[in-house]
């Protein structure tokens, strides 16, 4: 079992703690997970593709789209009668990264 004392703190300012609090709240559900793999995957997506890929309703993901852009995770533009979403707030990978690297999970 790993100790506080063995843990390299180092680099994780407040300010850093508190952008990696806020991005692991925005993304705290499978479905947006699921959607942020996705987006990372393939860059941008309609909001149909991603129902597809991921089976699931059009009204659910698109509340969580709209969640994740409001809070700036997501960015989207308009083309024709689509929307697009792609990732606005990089870090979130890297956050990601982290976390897919972590033995305990």
């Amino acid at each position: 079992m790993t100790t506080m004392e063995e843990v390299n703190l180092q680099g994780l300012s407040a300010e850093k703690i508190e952008k990696v609090a806020f991005i692991l709240k925005a993304i705290a559900h499978p479905m947006r997970l699921g959607i942020v793999k996705l987006l990372a995957e393939h860059e941008e997506l309609s909001v149909s593709a991603i129902c597809e890929m991921m089976g699931s309703e059009q009204s659910l993901t698109s509340h969580h789209l709209s969640n994740m852009k409001l809070k700036g995770i997501l960015e989207c533009k308009r083309e024709g009668k689509n929307i697009l979403y792609s990732l606005k707030m990089k870090e979130v990978l890297g956050v990601l990264k982290c976390m897919s690297s972590c033995d305990a999970l």
